[in-house]
């Protein structure tokens, strides 16, 4: 038993946010240093009423509808998200009620930051590959507006709001071929949010914070790694892979691992100009995209992957 991809689906909220809205907003920075140092020219911010699995409901809803499959079907529901509505219950849980799948269907979240999405995957694939489940939906959504201090405009230019979605089902034929997932919490310190919530108040710091540079030079070669770890799991050259959709955190860090891999830019998804950086939901919303507009074709060889706070990684080899 194999699992393949057959719906796809994505939601970004409201309208896009220009650099230069930001800087009107009053963020000590324009358009040029923005540019030049990310690649990132837009984002969407969600309403202060709008929740993650507002977001990640409306993403799953279009992945259903192109996969043709019915809510009641679905039998699992993963939500990779690190801005979940409450403590509990979980952002999976209000999805699965929303939504009218199985009351049955078991309904968790992931947290690994801007792998979440891939560790989900990867998780769901399991799943299904065992037998106990059939239909899975998996879903990263994020509202990183709420988490961002914006007077630290070497973070808070960088990011958005949105949600994606997959839904796997049961096959004969591969459609997954291999996945791959890592951490190392030595690095923890180079990109986190030190706060927790204690007796009903906010200790610590409730603002990401980040090492730029660090998670650089850390985030291009664990990417090249792994990439290169599930290829050689499935028997193929980097190079030999037709998409290329990474997480959308930078264009730079895109571009250096592309180089690292042998693959061409023009083969590689790129949203972050329009959306910033979407943490679990960048790598299902490139996804959706380039599905949707004929880029990524069934039969095709697409690699996905991500690197997150923890440090977290991964990648998901898969035929569409």
């Amino acid at each position: 038993m194999y699992a393949r991809l057959t719906g796809t689906g994505s939601y970004l909220p409201g309208t896009a946010v220009s650099n230069d809205d930001l800087a009107a907003r009053g963020i000590d920075s324009n358009d040029e240093w923005i540019v030049s140092r990310t690649g990132i020219r837009s984002r969407f911010l969600a309403a202060p009423e709008t929740t993650s699995s507002e977001l990640g409901l409306v993403a799953a809803q279009r992945a259903l509808d192109m996969a043709g499959v019915a809510a009641s079907d679905i039998d699992l529901i993963i939500v990779a998200t690190s801005t979940p509505d409450f403590i509990f219950p979980s952002t999976a849980c209000l999805i699965q009620g929303r939504l009218g799948s199985s009351k049955g269907a078991a309904a968790f979240d992931v947290q690994a930051v801007c792998s979440g999405f891939v560790y989900a995957l990867g998780i769901a694939e399991k799943f299904i590959r065992s037998g106990s489940h059939s239909k899975a939906l998996v879903i990263g959504a994020e509202v990183f507006s709420r988490i961002l201090d914006w007077n630290d405009r070497g973070t808070c230019v960088l990011f958005g709001d949105g949600a994606g979605a997959v839904v796997l089902e049961a096959a004969e034929e591969p459609g997954i071929l291999t996945t791959a997932m890592h951490a190392d919490g030595t690095q923890n310190g180079i990109l986190n949010v030190p706060g927790q919530v204690c007796g009903g108040q906010v200790t610590g710091d409730p603002f990401l914070r980040m090492d730029g540079q660090a998670v650089f030079k850390f985030a291009v070669r664990v990417l090249a790694e792994v990439a290169e770890e599930v290829c050689v799991d499935a028997g193929i050259p980097t190079n030999a892979v037709e998409w290329l959709v990474p997480h959308q955190a930078n264009i730079r860090i895109m571009e250096a691992t592309a180089k690292k891999l042998g693959i061409d830019r023009d083969r590689v998804i790129i949203t972050v100009d329009r959306h910033g950086n979407t943490s679990a939901a960048s790598v299902p919303l490139a996804l959706d995209e380039a599905v949707r507009d004929g880029r990524i074709r069934r039969g095709q060889r697409v690699l996905l992957e991500g690197v997150g706070g923890g440090f977290t990684w991964g990648a998901a080899l898969l035929e569409f």
